[in-house]
């Protein structure tokens, strides 16, 4: 890159995206006041009780699923809040959240405020890349892929779930940047298993690919999706009552909800998943999975009725208010920590 892109390019990566603090403000009024209206303002209210239940449901093993840019646009302080709090016992996400946005803000790197009102050639030729009004360096993506691929070149060549490799890349930043703020840290220090069913779809997809490339024919690093699979319904058969806080759709929806279905085909006697809510701007009418409805789900056999809750709403707006809600409540305070990832390491 040139010396006047570069100059370019600092001074358009100025302003960094910050992470909201749900310890700040105390939404229990706002979403009492939600509750008594209507439209979407009451659905989130109730999606937050129901939350809140879990939270208060002696056993009930609390799954948080993650799609879309959620960690690029600020909200990742609150979902290390969730997990310093005993809110939160298993993540499913996609990988773009674990690995180009959490993994990637631990290793030194951020976020900045941009604008979809942007010559995109001119960021192209800068190696700056566009998540709709957020902006990312390409360079340090790149430095994010070969940390990937340095984890994978120590590890002993094999099959590894995606459980068990992002345990690697949690350890990885224990011993190298220890003081980040980082759910995979957070993770690997309270033992919470972090599954990423499509974990080739993201920065960790490159760097396993330059990986693999260079073994050659050497033996080499592989991830298991079916591995995956197994050690999610393994949870769910240990855990028998669960409850699903779903942010977006997608493969993590569609993963966790699984789980129910699989120990049915295993011959376990499991319950399907004893509440659920779910945020989500799709739409339901094109049969699409992210907008499908968890009452549709109930006739799939994976939610129950009864405690179950869809939001048509943008994340950054509906996530930090349920977030600060069950914060306040403080019903968190008597759950203690399951450890999942330990209970699978021993299996």
């Amino acid at each position: 890159m040139g010396v006047e892109n570069k100059m370019e390019k600092e001074n358009i990566l100025t302003r960094e995206i910050k992470h909201i603090d749900i310890k700040k403000f105390n939404s229990i009024p706002l979403v009492e006041a939600f509750g008594e209206m209507a439209f979407q303002a009451r659905n989130l209210a109730r999606a937050s009780k129901i939350y809140d239940k879990m939270l208060s449901d002696d056993g009930c093993t609390i799954i948080l699923c993650l799609t879309g840019s959620l960690f690029s646009a600020g909200l990742k302080k609150a979902v290390i809040d969730l997990l310093r709090h005993n809110m939160v016992d298993v993540i499913i996400s996609s990988g773009a959240i674990i690995v180009d946005q959490d993994f990637f803000e631990a290793l030194g790197f951020k976020h900045y405020h941009g604008t979809p009102n942007v010559d995109d050639e001119m960021l192209r030729k800068n190696m700056i890349d566009r998540i709709y009004d957020t902006f990312i360096d390409e360079e340090e993506l790149r430095e994010c892929d070969m940390t990937i691929a340095k984890i994978a070149d120590a590890l002993e060549p094999g099959p590894y779930s995606s459980r068990e490799f992002i345990r690697e890349m949690g350890k990885y930043l224990h011993e190298n940047r220890p003081d980040a703020e980082s759910v995979v840290l957070e993770c690997y220090k309270k033992s919470i298993p972090i599954f990423v069913p499509a974990f080739s779809d993201c920065s960790a997809g490159f760097g396993l690919v330059y990986h693999q490339y260079e073994k050659g024919e050497e033996p080499k690093v592989t991830i298991d999706s079916a591995k995956d699979f197994l050690e999610l319904t393994k949870i769910k058969i240990a855990a028998e009552d669960t409850g699903l806080v779903m942010i977006g759709g997608g493969v993590p929806k569609n993963f966790a909800q699984d789980s129910t279905v699989a120990a049915e085909i295993l011959g376990k006697d499991v319950p399907m998943h004893k509440y659920a809510i779910q945020i989500t701007v799709a739409d339901e009418r094109d049969g699409a999975l992210s907008g499908s409805t968890l009452k549709e789900a109930h006739s799939w056999g994976k939610v129950d009725s009864g405690n179950e809750q869809m939001v048509f709403c943008e994340a950054t707006i509906a996530f930090p208010i349920m977030a600060s809600y069950v914060f306040h409540k403080g019903n968190w305070k008597n759950r203690g920590e399951k450890k999942y990832s330990s209970f699978l390491d021993i299996r």
